[in-house]
């Protein structure tokens, strides 16, 4: 008996009939994205980054979009970079008394009062700037981690019809990047097995012309698979129909907006939930409605089971985990730099992270990692 609860819990291996949902492996990056837009604890975040790495490390494919992770680690590594670069020549409104150094002050006319480039660097305007920059390398992290483990097509097909035509667009420069860096990688390998340097700015422009050549002879392959399938076409609706969609659409997208924004924001709790609660079933009857114009069928639609459930809820939990965190230790997720103070790792909330990697267990083991 216990054995074969043990089995029924065990991830199976991934097919085409047990595929994970895309929309879940979005959903639960969404959540942990949103705990890390709660929190500037940088002990936090690189958990985040962790948990992100280990789940995409456990269950990406070898699919070109599942490479596209490291570029989005290293774009993160980039803006905080350039966020410091900008502090230390730009200056910063946060206010320091340990001066690193100080730069050569460069003068401005007076109508540029209040922007400075040069001066005094202190070390409180620098750690601020590099909890800010790693903030947001966090997100950029999270949205690479979705990026890497749902496939692109999968979820274009479990698009809405309202949507269909948006996601076309979407999907297509979405799969553009992981793309070109898989045809990147394969041309570097291929300069070194004849004895060639792979970096340089010789091989840069060299490398350069085959990628985008390639990537124009992809897009013109994909515009003829799409007029072969009656890409654009639509259905006739009545005038009503498309006013109430327009109405309902537009009306729920700026209720999740503002929602999102009240759930964000320390001084809109309150009203935030309702609000993005009535803006999605807005949103989501527009888009029931508009979805009569898309004149196309769905062969085999991807199921949302069980499992899909358990990895978006694990990622809705951590985010509403972290929005709860703050409510009972802010400081311990927005460590002071004025004073400076050594950031410490809370441990509750950073137990909250932890619900995140329950998708390394429970999704599909793709068959190379068998």
């Amino acid at each position: 008996m216990r054995s074969s609860v043990v089995e029924s819990i065990r991830a199976p291996e991934a097919t085409r009939s047990n595929a994970l949902h895309a929309g879940a492996w979005w959903l639960w990056a969404l959540g942990l994205a949103t705990a890390a837009s709660r929190t500037t604890n940088p002990l936090l975040l690189g958990l985040i980054v962790g948990v992100a790495g280990y789940v995409v490390a456990a269950r990406r494919t070898d699919a070109p979009w599942s490479r596209s992770y490291g570029a989005f680690v290293k774009l993160g590594l980039v803006v905080v970079a350039a966020r410091l670069v900008f502090t230390v020549v730009l200056g910063s409104s946060i206010p320091g008394t340990e001066v690193l150094f100080t730069l050569p002050e460069l003068p401005l006319p007076q109508w540029a009062q209040g922007v400075r480039i040069g001066g005094r660097v202190t070390a409180e305007q620098v750690v601020f700037a590099l909890y800010e920059g790693a903030k947001l390398a966090t997100l950029l992290i999270c949205v690479g981690a979705a990026n890497a483990l749902a496939n692109p097509a999968r979820l274009l097909k479990s698009l809405p019809g309202a949507l269909y035509e948006a996601g076309v667009a979407v999907v297509v420069a979405m799969t553009f990047a992981p793309n070109m860096v898989a045809d990147v990688a394969r041309l570097r390998t291929a300069r070194r097995l004849r004895g060639r340097s792979p970096g340089g700015v010789r091989a840069v422009l060299q490398i350069g012309l085959p990628v985008l050549e390639g990537a124009l002879e992809r897009s013109i392959a994909v515009a003829a698979s799409m007029d072969a399938r009656g890409y654009g076409r639509t259905a006739q609706v009545p005038a009503a129909v498309r006013r109430t969609t327009n109405v309902l659409t537009l009306g729920g997208l700026l209720g999740v907006c503002a929602g999102t924004y009240g759930l964000l924001a320390a001084e809109g709790a309150s009203y935030g939930l309702p609000l993005l609660l009535l803006g999605l079933a807005a949103a989501v009857a527009g888009l029931r409605l508009g979805g009569r114009r898309a004149a196309r069928t769905r062969y085999r639609p991807d199921r949302w089971g069980v499992r899909a459930w358990l990895v978006a809820g694990s990622g809705v939990a951590v985010a509403g985990l972290m929005i709860w965190a703050n409510g009972y230790a802010p400081e311990a997720l927005h460590p002071g730099v004025v004073p400076l103070v050594w950031p410490q790792l809370p441990v509750w909330p950073a137990l909250s992270v932890l619900p995140g990697l329950l998708p390394a267990w429970v999704a599909p083991v793709p068959k190379e990692s068998l």
